[in-house]
């Protein structure tokens, strides 16, 4: 019924720069936060940004000062604007959007499948 599916993921070398992008999709009333996180193989997936339907954003203490998390409403995407990457940032990225579709009165979590992020020289 929704999905999320995020692209943009690949191989970037140390101080670059990559945009991550997530697409909600299906039968959808309305869209409440939507956020990025990511996860290292072996750790807990941690939040990396979210941003509110009213603009409202949040920041892990890693990613401010070089990750931006814009959105476009009518698009019902979230993207993810990394710079200064550094190889600590490896990881797989999810979208993660609240949601609440049009047989539902209440919003509830969805993910998208994830998109690897490897920096490296």
């Amino acid at each position: 019924q929704v999905q999320l599916v995020e692209s943009g993921g690949g191989l970037v070398q140390p101080g670059g720069s990559l945009r991550l992008s997530c697409a909600a999709s299906g039968n959808i009333f309305r869209i409440n936060a939507m956020g990025w996180y990511r996860q290292v193989p072996g750790k807990q997936r941690e939040l990396v940004a979210v941003i509110t339907s009213g603009g409202d954003t949040n920041y892990a203490a890693s990613a401010k000062g070089r990750f931006t998390i814009p959105r476009d409403n009518a698009k019902k995407t979230v993207y993810l604007q990394m710079s200064s990457l550094s190889p600590e940032d490896t990881a797989d990225y999810y979208c993660n959007a609240a949601i609440r579709t049009f047989s539902s009165s209440s919003y509830d979590t969805y993910w998208g499948q994830g998109t690897q992020v490897t920096v490296s020289s």
